[in-house]
């Protein structure tokens, strides 16, 4: 493909308004000539409405795709190629990470989307004490508590505790009765159903992730087209208001599993959480004591699914939730010589929101997914990326707390050494600020890697990078004796993958711990 091609198919592809009909017949010849092999679904806007062509001139199929006169053979089985929004389509490496057709960093570049996502509000878990989930997570992560709701404030049958980090909010919340059919004295019918709810969840599921908030800027018109798009109501539009801190506009629908999903319109209130909470305003005494833990936002959001279930769940987010398809890979990538999966994250228009989506793939022995489910007993929130700007003091003072991380081989940080300075990158060590010189094969394009190497290496956390930049990230232990939830730690460079570097060494230091489960 000849750059004078590519530009046009960049303008008319992120554009279309702009270009000339010149350019229109330039690229519409150059996919009808068979030059674009690939599948061409994702240009039917593009193509179709704005071109006025006819549906059979989309009827085009080949078995590989020209980038730049290099032939690129496409396995209909593979992941390598996978529609995006409109305006991108991404190619996978071979080592995991993205290859945008044009000019773009690692994600593919969304459209504005008709609904404006301002970010996740709260995650909210049902687990069975929620005083002593709450009290860990202030104990050992340095959340501060700032709301409570439970009998004091006359909610009779559920206590819920927030806790928060940043701009991180969890909520913990717990039955204080029994299941209705087993309570005496009958509650109302709502809630009975929700005490039934929370009963079974807890049985199905163990301590778990319930609901990820998101907050929006019209709650009626995500709600509505989520809805008319085929999403299960949870609770239509509601108002909700407090004596005096204003009111909130809320509604849910289901997502994968027993997961739930709230939308939140937050603009005219003025309190610490949901009215109905009594704001907690002393200082929580265990942290002026303990070194503290800087978090800033949730990064994003894991949901493990059942073996065949990725697609269908990525396709609930693109139709109902105007979701794009951001960033992928499959088994060829995140493997070892035993498991496998593939995955596929999920970004509103924006970006704010991410929701990478997991599902087992073939291998001689269970998967960290196949563990997931079995033990969840279904699809649900694997694990919740917790952003920091300083991971070496946030990992150096949550292991001081008590927190547990999986472990990292020694081989890992040789490989990773060797990787760093044949790219060309910067780095400081204990030394000196070593850079291998672009003469000797070096290709970093001048990326600094301003954290110490040893530090890295100590605290065990791993690292990503491209020509731009990097990205350090480590992973707790499960948080239950089930086997299912957990944390990560992320740091963001200019860095907007997942880690993709990572996948091998980390499925292998999950397998070292399956195995120690047993369950490998």
């Amino acid at each position: 493909m000849t750059g004078k091609r590519k530009e046009s198919w960049v303008r008319v592809y992120k554009s279309p308004s702009t270009c000339t009909e010149q350019e229109h017949m330039k690229v519409w010849t150059w996919v009808h000539l068979g030059q674009h092999q690939q599948d061409l679904r994702c240009l039917n806007l593009h193509l179709l409405d704005h071109f006025r062509l006819p549906t059979n001139a989309l009827s085009i199929t080949h078995s590989s795709i020209c980038l730049d006169n290099n032939c690129i053979p496409h396995t209909p089985r593979s992941t390598r190629y996978f529609k995006m929004a409109p305006g991108a389509l991404i190619a996978t490496t071979a080592s995991g990470r993205t290859s945008p057709l044009y000019g773009t960093d690692t994600a593919a570049q969304a459209p504005p989307g008709q609904v404006e996502y301002r970010g996740y509000d709260h995650v909210t878990w049902w687990v069975s004490n929620a005083k002593q989930v709450a009290q860990f997570y202030i104990t050992r992560m340095g959340f501060q508590p700032v709301a409570y709701k439970g009998l004091e404030t006359g909610s009779r049958f559920i206590a819920s505790h927030v806790v928060q980090n940043g701009d991180i909010r969890f909520v913990f919340t717990s039955p204080v009765r029994s299941s209705s059919r087993q309570t005496v004295k009958k509650a109302l019918p709502e809630d009975q159903a929700l005490l039934d709810e929370m009963h079974d969840h807890l049985d199905k599921h163990g301590d778990a992730v319930k609901d990820v908030a998101f907050e929006v800027d019209d709650v009626n018109a995500v709600y509505q087209s989520a809805i008319s798009n085929g999403a299960t109501s949870v609770s239509p539009p509601r108002v909700e208001t407090s004596d005096s801190e204003g009111s909130v506009l809320l509604a849910s629908i289901r997502t994968y599993g027993d997961t739930t999903h709230t939308f939140i319109q937050r603009s005219t209130y003025t309190g610490p959480f949901l009215p109905g909470y009594r704001p907690i305003t002393l200082p929580e005494p265990t942290n002026s004591y303990l070194p503290p833990i800087h978090l800033s936002a949730i990064d994003h959001c894991v949901g493990n699914q059942d073996w065949n279930s990725m697609n269908s769940a990525c396709e609930f987010y693109e139709q109902c939730l105007g979701f794009h398809r951001f960033w992928s890979v499959d088994d060829k990538e995140i493997c070892t010589e035993y498991s496998a999966l593939n995955s596929i994250v999920m970004s509103s228009s924006n970006g704010i929101v991410k929701m990478p989506i997991n599902e087992p793939a073939v291998g001689k022995k269970k998967s960290q997914i196949e563990e997931y489910v079995d033990f969840y007993n279904g699809p649900g929130v694997q694990h919740i990326a917790l952003r920091t700007g300083n991971i070496i003091d946030a990992v150096t003072n949550l292991r001081k707390r008590g927190v547990e991380f999986i472990s990292v081989p020694e081989s890992y940080y040789e490989d990773m050494y060797s990787r760093i300075i044949q790219a060309g990158a910067t780095m400081t060590t204990a030394a000196t600020t070593t850079k291998k010189n672009k003469e000797s094969g070096g290709g970093g394009g001048g990326l600094q890697i301003k954290e110490s190497w040893e530090k890295i290496r100590e605290l065990n956390i791993l690292i990503d990078f491209d020509a731009g930049g990097y990205l350090l990230q480590l992973f707790t232990k499960p948080l239950m004796d089930r086997p299912t939830v957990f944390l990560e730690v992320i740091q963001r460079e200019n860095f907007d993958g997942f880690g993709a570097g990572n996948f091998r060494s980390l499925f292998e230091a999950i397998e070292r711990e399956q195995e120690g489960r047993g369950n490998l």
